[in-house]
């Protein structure tokens, strides 16, 4: 069945509100802490990816695998990095102050853009960073009193990684190479689990922690990243970005019900000015390419 332009933002939506799970999800969590949430939830994202590239592609995609280039296996590798710095940051600091911190990926992938391939930012995507650099230093500042800031520094490492990732499949394309989103992303499933399970060692997680964590991996991460494919198909790169900022929005709203963690003032509005920042940005950028 072909998927129509309501149907894919509708589609979108959900995978948002799937994406936004993780900050009420995570503060159930019995005993298991920092690197052994990151573990068992890239466990099971790894897990839930090869269930579902065996079912969608069929055997061929361990071929395809072997043949990859190695512009596929860095980004996996940044897929990694980015799976276990959000992770750590929603054990260490607020799900506000993470949610917002890793949505800053389009001002960072456009910083480096420029750095290294040379590409120019427009005149709003240079107000767009100041006004988000000013957000963040203001819910920076909160955090120095509460002794969470190091989360933050944490979180950063999100956009920062996704910006990366997205320079080396822009590079790779520019050679005419495809870098196949899904199989990269359990790549990085499987490369955050290696990475966290000495670190996470002795695992001390219930039942309960286990479920909400494959809950984790394969709702909140693996099913949304398959589904986010089919939407650019039919999406455009700026209204995908519009859409994702709904993640803050369900994921502040669902920890706030679910979990009682009310956001701090600062943090709201360091927050409020960087969303304003985001999607100032892609609206006139839309526009702009309309």
């Amino acid at each position: 069945m072909k998927l129509t332009h309501r149907r894919a933002v509708w589609l979108m939506v959900a995978v948002t509100l799937m994406w936004s799970i993780a900050g009420v999800v995570t503060r159930q969590l019995e005993a298991a802490r920092s690197f052994e949430v990151t573990f068992w939830r890239s466990f099971f994202t790894a897990l839930t990816l090869l269930l579902i590239l065996a079912l969608w592609r069929g055997p061929g995609v361990w071929r395809q695998l072997r043949t990859a280039p190695a512009a596929l296996w860095w980004s996996g590798l940044c897929w990694g990095a980015m799976f276990t710095s959000f992770m750590l940051a929603l054990t260490m600091t607020s799900v506000a102050g993470v949610l917002v911190i890793s949505s800053l990926n389009p001002l960072f992938t456009a910083l480096l853009a420029w750095a290294f391939l040379r590409q120019r930012i427009a005149w709003f995507t240079w107000v767009a960073i100041a006004l988000a650099g000013v957000g963040m230093v203001w819910m920076f500042g909160s955090q120095l009193e509460s002794g969470s800031w190091q989360g933050m520094v944490v979180a950063l490492f999100v956009p920062l990684t996704a910006a990366i990732n997205w320079i080396v499949v822009q590079h790779a394309h520019a050679q005419g190479q495809d870098v196949d989103l899904v199989p990269s992303v359990l790549v990085g499933g499987v490369l955050s689990a290696l990475a966290t399970l000495p670190l996470a060692w002795p695992l001390q997680a219930t039942a309960h922690d286990i479920g909400l964590l494959a809950l984790l991996g394969g709702v909140q991460l693996a099913i949304p990243c398959t589904l986010l494919v089919i939407c650019a198909r039919v999406l455009k790169a700026p209204e995908i970005s519009l859409l994702a900022q709904l993640e803050i929005l369900f994921g502040i709203l669902l920890v706030w019900i679910g979990a009682g963690e009310r956001p701090g003032l600062a943090v709201l509005q360091g927050g409020a000015l960087v969303l304003f920042a985001l999607l100032a940005n892609e609206w006139m950028a839309w526009n702009k390419k309309r």
